[in-house]
This record gives C-alpha cells, sequence and structure tokens, in this order.
C-alpha cells in the first residue's frame, strides 16, 4: 500500500507548522493601562465624592435636629426658670388670690370664723350690744334650708349647700336664724340677687336646738326675713320672738318690734362682711420678696 498521504504536508515537500499548545495573549499596550488606572481612579473619586456628599447631609441634617433640640432645652429651661422666680403679682393675679381665698372660706374656714360665739349688732340708740351664738346646724342642701320660692331662684346659680346658725339677742327677746348660701362664684352671686322675690316671709328656714330658748323658734315663729349679697355668697337672716310667738298670733295693727329688724340685719351683715373681706395678699409669687 502506498504509504499514507501526511495531510499537514504541503506542496513542496514541506510540514505545516504546528500550533503552539496554548494560544499567546496579547499584550496591552501601554497607553490602555493608563486610561483603565484613570478609569478605575475616577469611579473610585466618585464614590468617594458621593459618599461624602452623603455624609454632609447627614451630618447637616443631624446638626438642625440638635440645634433645635437644644433650642428647645433652652427656651424650657429659661421658662422654668421665670416661673419660678419670684415676681410681682399682676393685678389680674391678684384679683384671682382674693377671689380663690373669699370663694374656700365657708369650708376652709372653722366654725368660731364663719359663725363667731358672739357678735356685737348696734341697737336703737346707737347702743351697742351683743348676740349670742346658740348652736350651729349640719350642713344642709338648698332645697332643705331656704322656702322654694328662694331655693328655686338659687338652684339656676349653681347653689351648693347652707349654713345655719341661730342667736339670740343680748335681751334674750329675739332668735336670729343666720344662713349663708354658697353659690358657684360671685358673678352667680350678684345675678341670683336681682331675682330673688321681695318677701320678709320666706327665706332661710329658721333651726331651733332643743333644751334652749330657741327650741320653739320654726317657720311659723318668724316675724321677718331679709338677706345681702357678698360675693359668692347670699346671707339670709330671719327673725322671731324667743317665746314661741307666731306670726299670725301677732294683731295686724301691732307693729312688729322695732329693734328686731335692725338686730338681725346687723349681725347678718358682719357674718357676710367677714366673708368678703379682702385677704392680704402677697406681694410677689413667692411672698413678699421679689
Amino acid at each position: 500500500m502506498p504509504p499514507e498521504h501526511d495531510r499537514r504536508a504541503r506542496p513542496g515537500g514541506r510540514r505545516a507548522p504546528r500550533p503552539s499548545a496554548g494560544r499567546a495573549r496579547a499584550r496591552p499596550w501601554p497607553g490602555t493601562r493608563r486610561r483603565a488606572a484613570a478609569e478605575r481612579e475616577a469611579r473610585e473619586r466618585a464614590r468617594l465624592a458621593q459618599g461624602v456628599r452623603f455624609r454632609s447631609v447627614y451630618l447637616a441634617i443631624m446638626g438642625v435636629v440638635l440645634a433645635v433640640a437644644a433650642l428647645n432645652v433652652l427656651l424650657g429651661s429659661i421658662g422654668v426658670i421665670n416661673e419660678r422666680r419670684s415676681r410681682p403679682l399682676t393685678e389680674a393675679e391678684r384679683a384671682r388670690y382674693v377671689a380663690q381665698d373669699v370663694a374656700r372660706r365657708w369650708h376652709a374656714w372653722p366654725v368660731g370664723m364663719v359663725f363667731p360665739e358672739e357678735l356685737q349688732y348696734t341697737a336703737l340708740g346707737r347702743a351697742r350690744q351683743y348676740a349670742h351664738r346658740v348652736g350651729v346646724a349640719p350642713e344642709a342642701a338648698c332645697t332643705a334650708a331656704l322656702d322654694p320660692q328662694v331655693s328655686s331662684v338659687l338652684g339656676r346659680y349653681g347653689c351648693r349647700t347652707v349654713l345655719r346658725a341661730t342667736y339670740i339677742d343680748q335681751t334674750a327677746a329675739f332668735a336670729v336664724t343666720v344662713g349663708v348660701a354658697v353659690l358657684r362664684d360671685e358673678e352667680a352671686g350678684r345675678r341670683a340677687a336681682t331675682e330673688l322675690p321681695v318677701d320678709d316671709r320666706v327665706g332661710v328656714r329658721p333651726v331651733a336646738f332643743p333644751g334652749t330658748i330657741t327650741d320653739t323658734f320654726g317657720p311659723a315663729q318668724r316675724q321677718w326675713t331679709g338677706w345681702t349679697g357678698a360675693g359668692p355668697y347670699i346671707v339670709f337672716s330671719t327673725a322671731g320672738y324667743a317665746d314661741g310667738r307666731t306670726r299670725q298670733s301677732v294683731p295686724p295693727e301691732e307693729a312688729l318690734n322695732s329693734e328686731m329688724p335692725p338686730m338681725a340685719q346687723s349681725i347678718a351683715g358682719r357674718i357676710a362682711r367677714a366673708l368678703v373681706e379682702p385677704p392680704d395678699v402677697p406681694r410677689c409669687t413667692r411672698g413678699d420678696a421679689c
């Protein structure tokens, strides 16, 4: 057989060169390396700049937040310091202090301050005499201590309660029950006073104390009734004879004892004036040292 033909042989008897075992890699040009490095550096700079911008924005926002918080704390501290620092009271604060002090006296004061054991009054001839307290009744609802014609009016203005005490004059001839009606506020007291009925037969109901000279003093025995406004209070008084005489038993032609109404008005007036007497108002928010 003819020898096997060498396929790699070229015409002329020369063999084609053998390919190398591995393909030779192209070596980049120096300029290409520099451009790649420059691009990487530019990308790094861009990322760095972006990070710096984000950090700057974050720090700016946090700076604003911290500045606002610090300002709030500073203003709050200044407000607290100013509030706690002693300063002169304004006219509105002084008026509010007086109103609050007067409005709480009916329950803040002891019984002996609301209804003193002894009260001076002016009798006929401007003679000074003294009424003596017989007893103090328990606190009562307005509807229980006042006649319906009166309690219906006071109820519209926030009547809270009624305090009552009974006195006798210096001669022990008259008995007087004084009733302090506690209203919502001073304005309510003024408005209620304009609507009270003008009738000396209705007002506060008398309080009798068994075993005393007033044990027969009841609604039928009262001869005269009056009232006076005092801030958030309306102070009633009702008077009668201590011997138990009823109003009906006194003949119409017989004049009422002329000493009775002035005596009852004087006692009630002294109690009313004490309840609304202006207190000593401190000059400053923390006493008298500003």
